[in-house]
């Protein structure tokens, strides 16, 4: 029996109406079998416009419901939400996407049209042999884990906590902070990083419902959403940090010296070092890498003084799994490679710097001690030059894209320099100033007038040394003349980038990443903070640049999103689910092997599909040489009719 079916062709404004003629489309699809209801509007998502899918199933006893309109991934729920407001089953309406298909890729009225109509068709042809569904219901696992100890990680534990929730915060660096801890001061009230952050790292030392994992990485993950279960390797453990008394014993005797991470390669470490000072956790960490020789005991020193016998050579790396219902990822950046920017003198001239480099000059706890010096000579830089976009804005040669942050740092940085060096000079050459920020634009103007930093509108083309000075060479386009300056020292505001193992991440987690290698969202206005993973949110600026203020927002977003999703009894996943038809099934094991979400096994020689971690996505169905295996309401059945409708003259 046909179904009664209804049809909605929305104008969306002039987004599908200036090049799709949405009246003439409801007019032919009216004529089609089965149609018994069909009519254009302006806004479908609107209040009135799903009272009126309301009213038409209503007043038309439809049972089958399509909205000719925009994505379903913006409206999809809207309108299977108003259907069954109208006693219609949800998965008994469905979306022809006739905007980013259709009216946004044609110019020509009549194509588009004929696009369009051939698009709700097809979409008429699905429904009219959809089933209907009910939800499945799924258990939830009401704890929650952290990827990443930077600000955005901490800040997404503490507030889960907050409502109740356990978390495991996973860093691979011996210490949780992230990028913030290098940063001498913040803007635009420049207040000290260490004195906002550090209380925040003690808290989650304390908080006991914080499982705090540091050297630590994600190793794989399975389930779904509110029940994964996630591996994590943790390197080898070779000082105890209940037994570590903190007594700096073992680093004198450590005969090994390294570039320190922390002060990005400006001072050397020992082998078995800690971090920094309010590292937490508060202890010792032995870097195998660095170290002599463990397995056999190269040098042992370290150990012999000891007295505490905190320190244990035969530590192995080990793996644990955790249950979890929903997974924040906050992997944090890493600066674009200054070995990159040869032109600027990066990786090749001592006195040439990256934003942080400098960060760790200006911070008491840095490489000089608050003294700004050049690392070549530890003299007073007198004249210091700031190159913004270093990599940035350069789709050519580097990052396409803005890294967002520059421009206020910078600011920052030249404001640091003239307040420790009083009689110094600093030149800041830029493209344009991106100051979007609540008092930005006033810190950028306070820098120019009450600390005398000038400001040249124009690119650098290139930086050398000569007679002990680097020599930079640029342009003033506002002058329209070039300009030479003999600098002590030159600062990179570098690009801004996924951190290292973003990518691995990603596909671990099953998320995605854009153009750029960022994580995506599933949508940039209305889902900022989900993944395309069901039950995986994003935080900080492992999704995009982004100061602190907002990397902190982000964070609390990401968080208050597990929280409403892990407040739930039970979770709804949807029912549009892989079937297999036994009788046709010989056990070869292709979908098996092609399911990219572990749901399907053999059980005594034919396959089964476990409901609750199939997402629907059809791999199996494609792979199968015998048509038994189907997803429901996307039938093989349904997409060769599907096909034949838009084939059709």
């Amino acid at each position: 029996m046909t179904k009664r079916t209804g049809v909605f062709v929305c104008h969306c404004g002039k987004n599908i109406a200036a090049t799709v003629d949405v009246k003439k489309v409801a007019q032919e699809l009216a004529k089609d079998d089965g149609v018994v209801f069909s009519e254009d509007y302006v806004y479908m998502c609107s209040d009135p416009g799903q009272g009126a899918v309301i009213d038409a199933i209503k007043e038309n006893d439809l049972n089958g419901m399509v909205i000719s309109c925009c994505s379903p991934t913006l409206h999809e729920k809207t309108f299977r939400d108003a259907s069954e407001l109208g006693d219609l089953n949800a998965f008994q309406c469905e979306i022809a996407n006739i905007r980013e298909q259709c009216a946004w890729v044609h110019n020509d009225m009549e194509v588009a049209t004929e696009k369009a109509l051939k698009i709700t068709r097809a979409a008429v042809r699905r429904v009219q042999r959809n089933q209907a569904l009910e939800p499945i219901g799924v258990p939830v696992t009401r704890r929650a884990l952290v990827v990443g100890g930077g600000i955005a990680g901490i800040q997404a534990a503490l507030d889960l906590t907050d409502a109740g929730l356990d978390v495991v915060l996973v860093e691979k660096q011996a210490t949780i902070g992230g990028n913030m801890l290098k940063l001498s001061e913040t803007f635009p009230t420049l207040d000290c990083s260490q004195c906002i952050l550090s209380p925040k790292m003690v808290s989650v030392s304390k908080n006991p419902k914080i499982k705090l994992m540091t050297e630590s990485e994600v190793e794989s993950i399975s389930g779904f959403v509110g029940n994964f279960k996630v591996k994590i390797k943790k390197k080898a453990q070779f000082v105890d940090p209940e037994l570590c008394k903190l007594c700096d014993d073992c680093t004198p005797v450590c005969p090994v010296a390294v570039p320190n991470e922390y002060d990005i390669g400006l001072t050397n470490r020992r082998a078995i070092h800690i971090p920094f000072a309010q590292a937490i956790p508060a202890s010792f960490t032995l870097d195998e890498e660095a170290c002599l020789g463990l397995d056999p005991v190269v040098c042992g020193k370290c150990e012999e003084v000891c007295e505490v016998g905190a320190i244990d050579y035969d530590k192995r790396p080990t793996v644990t799994e955790e249950e979890v219902g929903a997974i924040v990822v906050a992997t944090g950046f890493d600066l674009y490679g200054m070995e990159n920017l040869g032109e600027y003198g990066g990786g090749r001239y001592t006195d040439v710097l990256d934003g942080l480099q400098f960060e760790r000059l200006c911070s008491a706890s840095g490489a000089t001690e608050g003294h700004i010096l050049r690392p070549s000579d530890h003299k007073v830089p007198k004249e210091v030059v700031f190159i913004q976009c270093s990599g940035s804005r350069d789709p050519e040669n580097h990052c396409a894209y803005c890294s967002k942050i520059c421009c206020m740092y910078t600011a920052k940085h030249a404001t640091l320099y003239k307040h420790h060096v009083p009689d110094g000079q600093a030149y800041i050459f830029y493209i344009d100033i991106r100051s979007g920020g609540k008092g930005y634009e006033e810190f950028v103007q306070r820098s120019m007038e009450n600390d005398g930093v000038i400001y040249l509108r124009g690119r650098v083309s290139k930086v050398y040394e000569k007679d002990g000075k680097l020599k930079v060479l640029g342009v003033d386009t506002l002058a329209g003349r070039n300009v030479e300056i003999d600098a002590d020292m030159v600062v990179l505001a570098q690009a801004m980038q996924p951190s290292t193992g973003t990518a691995e991440i990603a596909k671990i987690l099953k998320i995605g990443r854009d153009k750029d290698g960022f994580l995506a969202e599933a949508h940039p206005k209305l889902k900022p903070v989900e993944s395309v993973t069901a039950g995986i949110f994003l935080a900080g600026t492992a999704q995009g640049p982004k100061d602190i203020p907002e990397t902190v927002s982000q964070a609390s977003a990401a968080a208050s999103k597990v929280i409403a999703l892990l407040s739930k009894d039970e979770l709804a996943h949807s029912p549009m689910v892989a079937k297999v038809r036994d009788p046709y099934c010989t056990g070869c094991q292709m979908c098996v092997d092609a399911c990219p979400f572990e749901a399907i096994d053999l059980v005594d020689g034919k396959a089964r599909v476990n409901e609750v971690l199939c997402e629907g996505c059809g791999s199996c169905a494609g792979v199968c040489v015998r048509a038994a295996i189907d997803v429901k309401n996307v039938t093989q059945l349904q997409i060769h009719e599907m096909i034949s409708a838009i084939m059709a003259a």
